[in-house]
């Protein structure tokens, strides 16, 4: 059952937004738990469409046959971008303030306990899905999935490089040429003082401060301020955010901490769908297939919730 809303409905940026509720509700016992969505970075539709691939829009309808509410809308870039490209934006205009808005929409709908909502957070939602709970989510939990403790230009540097790497030789002339561009403008990123990041570009309307905004302090630092319940959950096969680097990390630095959850997902890519090219050079190509959120994700996120 889905129920259309408005996120920040009397703020400068409302954005569209569906709450998926589990069939049948009036009929259940008490209220249900729910869960907020948190896109990756780029602008993104309030199913996080990519291509062929729905996960917001996969996770809702699985999360809901399983008893579980949830709350999704546009990103603000997605439907303002244009107008925020002459705005001085953070991961906190960007990101933040509409999860926050979001979540209060959540919290106060008769059908939900306000006292069980999550955060599921994806790619960079789940980097920011700690800062988000500290700074006026106030989750029961944190679901992170395919996130970093790094910060997000050194995700974007080695990236220039994976690409570089690749057999296609212009994809590759082209990463080698980003890579030494971007690589150099980070130099010295957190000596900058605000100012001069603020004004120093990195692409399109986007400066240096972002960037030092957001890495002042990382996921994993907000992860250490707090005890609350966290599920750390990585495909196999993801090539943006890597297993044996991103979620290892993770889990050397989180392991003995409690009421966490790791799960790493067989053959399983950044959507968390079944891998094709295993290949970043390719990723259009992955991404253009239709494939969706299987049941072994979906009821791994449900026994967490439900289970908190």
């Amino acid at each position: 059952m889905e129920q259309r809303i408005i996120v920040g409905k009397n703020t400068e940026y409302p954005l569209n937004g569906v709450i998926t509720l589990p069939e049948g509700i009036d009929e259940m016992a008490g209220k249900v738990p729910g869960v907020v969505f948190v896109h990756g970075s780029g602008a993104s539709n309030m199913d996080e469409k990519v291509f062929a691939l729905t996960p917001f829009k996969d996770l809702a309808e699985g999360l809901a046959a399983r008893g579980i509410a949830s709350i999704r809308y546009d990103k603000r870039t997605y439907v303002y971008g244009k107008k925020m490209t002459k705005e001085l934006i953070t991961a906190k205009e960007e990101t933040i303030d509409d999860a926050i808005l979001a979540t209060e929409l959540l919290k106060a709908n008769p059908a939900v306990d306000p006292a069980r909502v999550f955060i599921v957070g994806h790619s960079m939602g789940a980097m920011l899905a700690p800062r988000i709970d500290a700074e006026g989510g106030n989750y029961k939990g944190l679901v992170m999935m395919a996130g970093t403790p790094y910060r997000i230009e050194e995700i974007m540097v080695r990236q220039f490089k994976q690409v570089g790497s690749s057999k296609g030789i212009f994809l590759k002339f082209v990463a080698k040429l980003e890579d030494r561009i971007f690589s150099k403008k980070f130099d010295g990123l957190y000596e900058m003082s605000d100012e001069e990041a603020k004004n120093k570009k990195f692409a399109g309307g986007t400066t240096l401060y972002y960037f030092k905004e957001m890495g002042m302090k990382t996921a994993a630092d907000y992860l250490s301020e707090t005890d609350k319940p966290t599920f750390i959950m990585q495909g196999e096969k993801d090539f943006q955010v890597l297993a044996d680097v991103d979620y290892a990390k993770f889990k050397e630095l989180f392991s003995d901490r409690p009421n966490t959850r790791f799960e790493l997902y067989e053959n399983l890519n950044h959507a968390f769908v079944p891998c094709i090219y295993d290949d970043i050079s390719k990723a259009a190509k992955e991404y253009k297939i239709e494939r969706h959120i299987g049941d072994e994700v979906i009821d791994d996120i449900a026994d967490f919730v439900k289970n908190n």
